[in-house]
C-alpha cells in the first residue's frame, strides 16, 4: 500500500520521518552528503514516508529572543525530489504561504509539479498577527491546491496547544478538511492531555457534523540539551515544567525524553476515539546536535513498538 493510500484510508498506520532541508546556498555536494547521512540513519526503519519542512523566521509571532538565528534552507521540494529518487519513499513537502498572492500560488503549484513531480504537500499559514491582511487565505490555498490537475494529496498542520474554548483546533480541521484537507501533522507533542482533548473533541465534532475524521499524524521529538529545550518551547510546544526538570536532571536526558514520548503515546492511544480518529506518528529532530539527531532512530523503534503492541485496538 502506498502513502496515498495509507493517509486516506481509515484503517491501519502511518509512520513518517521529519527532516529539515540543508542550509540556503549549500554547493550540491554537501546536499548530497546530507541525504546519505540520512538515508543512511533512517533506513532501517518500516518508514512510509519523509516529511520536509518549510522553514520559516517566526520572530513576529513572539516577542522572546530567538534561541538560535533564522537561517534560510534550500527549497523544501528541491530535498524531497532528492530523497525520493535516492529511495523510492515519498516525501511530503511543507510550504508556507506566506503573503503569496492567488496568481502566485498557482504558479508554485505548477511549478512543483512540472520541474519536482511532487505528490504531497501539507499548507501552513502564518503565525498569527493581529489585524493583518493576507491576500490568499489558508482555505483558498488548499482549496487550489486540491483542485490543480496534478491531484495532489494536501494535508494541514494541527496544533494542539491553540486548542481551547475560544479557538476550536478540531473545528479548523474540519473547516480546511471541507475544503480538501485529507490529512494532518500535529506539533510536536510533549502534553499528551492537550493533544487527548484535541483528539476528543474532533472526534466528537465530526461525528455531530456527519463527517469523517481526517488522519492525525502525531510528531514526536528526542531532546537532550537545555538550548534545544529552550527552542522547543519557543516554537510554542508545550513542556510542563516538571517535563522539564525530569529531561534536565535524568542521567540520561536524551533517553528520559524517549520514555516521556513514549509514554504520552501511551496515554493517547488509551482513549476512546481510537478507531475513530485514524492516526500515525511522526519523528523527527529540532536539532542539529548528532547525538540528538542519532536519538530520533530509538524514538522512532519506541513509538513503532507502542504501536505494534495496539494493532489490534488501532485497527
Amino acid at each position: 500500500m502506498g502513502l496515498n493510500s495509507k493517509l486516506l484510508d481509515a484503517q491501519g498506520l502511518v509512520r513518517l520521518y521529519g527532516t529539515t532541508p540543508p542550509r540556503e546556498g549549500s554547493p550540491r555536494e554537501l546536499v548530497e552528503t546530507a541525504a546519505a547521512k540520512l538515508i543512511e540513519r533512517v533506513n532501517p526503519l518500516p518508514l512510509d514516508g519523509f516529511v520536509v519542512y518549510d522553514i520559516q523566521d517566526e520572530s513576529s509571532r513572539t516577542a522572546v529572543p530567538r534561541p538560535f538565528p533564522f537561517t534560510r534552507t534550500i527549497d523544501p521540494r528541491a530535498y524531497a525530489k532528492l530523497l525520493f529518487s535516492q529511495t523510492g519513499t515519498p516525501a511530503i513537502a511543507y510550504k508556507c504561504i506566506g503573503e503569496i498572492s492567488e496568481t502566485e500560488w498557482r504558479s508554485w503549484l505548477d511549478e512543483t509539479a512540472r520541474d519536482y513531480a511532487i505528490d504531497y504537500l501539507a499548507i501552513v499559514g502564518r503565525p498569527t498577527s493581529k489585524g493583518a491582511r493576507y491576500p490568499l487565505p489558508l482555505t483558498g490555498a488548499i482549496r487550489i491546491a486540491v483542485a490543480h490537475e496534478r491531484r495532489f494529496t494536501i494535508g494541514g498542520v494541527a496544533i494542539a496547544e491553540r486548542h481551547g474554548q475560544h479557538l476550536s483546533e478540531s473545528r479548523r480541521m474540519i473547516d480546511k478538511a471541507s475544503h480538501g484537507a485529507s490529512f494532518f501533522v500535529s506539533q510536536t507533542v510533549y502534553h499528551a492531555g492537550a493533544t487527548v482533548r484535541m483528539l476528543s473533541d474532533y472526534a466528537r465534532d465530526c461525528a455531530q457534523a456527519g463527517v469523517a475524521p481526517r488522519r492525525v499524524v502525531l510528531t514526536f521529538a528526542p531532546v537532550g540539551r537545555e538550548k534545544t529545550l529552550a527552542f522547543m518551547k519557543w516554537l510554542g510546544i508545550s513542556i510542563a515544567p516538571e517535563t522539564e526538570r525530569a529531561i534536565q536532571s535524568a542521567a540520561s536526558p536524551l533517553a528520559k525524553s524517549i520514555e516521556i514520548c513514549r509514554a504520552n503515546l501511551v496515554r493517547i492511544l488509551e482513549q476512546d476515539y481510537i478507531g475513530r480518529v485514524p492516526l500515525g506518528i511522526n519523528v523527527e529532530s529540532v536539532s542539529i546536535n548528532k547525538d540528538e539527531i542519532d536519538a530520533s532512530v530509538d524514538l522512532f523503534h519506541a513509538l513503532a513498538g507502542v504501536l505494534a503492541e495496539r494493532a489490534a485496538l488501532l485497527g
